[in-house]
């Protein structure tokens, strides 16, 4: 718990002083080669062509970290462990820091360079970020991409958890360019699964954040009371949410006898709301993190 809190501090602060080499480091250009490398030596026909194919170029690095993770646990006093654990989350972490691009975007008032720094909040390469009231939902699904996934399977398996997921996340986004038709298929169920609890989770931060009744009322009809892999239940549950606040705030002026300033209704309104609504939600997995700590500290 302890390495978790000091490992996502870590992320968040260098991100920040040095954005440009983190992203370089978070880009995994090796593991693209490791794909194609795989690929170009698991012949025709074999397991690589199959849905689980994928796992012939997950398994070696992710058994590595394992390895890596067992043979440091405990040495200098957990200290070797610590490092590298914090090492492997701020690479996992990313690969872009998400406060930042939306920074950017909110503070750029010409429209044709906002689009284009809207687009790097984009969960994945070809997908499309327009303004509007589908914008809380795309920050949501990049805030699991980039943040929250990593920092789950760090907290349940440790290195190799936050490993496993990034190169899954890799290896899906890749896609048919770089894996076989099934194979592909397989690494975007990989990451769907892998992806679903966190949503889960996610989403009940996001309604102890915001409207609770809104929120649950979008995450019954996204199908997240359902067992299944697919989770865009979190995107309708972003949507309720920062409506509601929206709502919530013009509600308040108009009781006040004022008018609603540019604030509420100005554009890109929605994606302020929408990142505020992520650090709460961060803090609150954070906090929650912090108190278990204490609890094993005390006990």
């Amino acid at each position: 718990m302890f390495t978790t809190l000091v490992a996502v501090v870590a992320a968040l602060v260098l991100g920040h002083v040095a954005p440009a080499p983190m992203a370089s480091l978070r880009r995994f250009h090796w593991f693209e080669r490791w794909l194609d490398w795989v690929g170009a030596h698991a012949g025709e026909g074999g397991f690589w062509q199959g849905r689980s194919g994928i796992w012939l170029a997950l398994l070696p690095p992710v058994l590595l970290v394992l390895l890596l993770q067992v043979l440091l646990y405990g040495r200098l006093w957990g200290l070797l462990g610590l490092l590298f654990g914090v090492v492997v989350l701020v690479c996992a972490w990313g690969p872009r820091d998400l406060d930042i691009d939306v920074e950017a975007a909110l503070d750029d008032s010409d429209p044709q360079t906002r689009r284009a720094r809207l687009a790097l909040l984009a969960p994945e390469p070809g997908a499309t970020v327009v303004e509007g009231h589908l914008l809380p939902g795309t920050l949501m699904r990049s805030a699991l991409r980039r943040w929250f996934a990593p920092l789950f399977w760090f907290l349940l398996l440790g290195p190799t958890g936050a490993a496993l997921y990034r190169l899954a996340e890799r290896a899906a986004l890749a896609g048919p360019a770089r894996l076989p038709v099934e194979n592909a298929a397989g690494a975007r169920v990989l990451l769907h699964w892998l992806e679903w609890p966190v949503a889960q989770l996610m989403t009940l931060a996001l309604a102890l954040a915001g409207n609770f009744d809104l929120v649950f009322r979008a995450w019954r009809a996204g199908g997240g009371d359902r067992w299944h892999a697919q989770s865009g239940f979190l995107e309708a549950a972003g949507r309720a949410a920062v409506r509601g606040e929206l709502a919530e705030e013009a509600e308040d002026y108009l009781r006040e006898g004022q008018p609603v300033p540019v604030a509420v209704t100005g554009e890109l309104v929605e994606l302020r709301d929408a990142m505020s609504l992520v650090w709460r939600m961060l803090l609150l997995w954070l906090a929650l993190l912090a108190l278990l700590v204490i609890a094993g500290w005390v006990s």
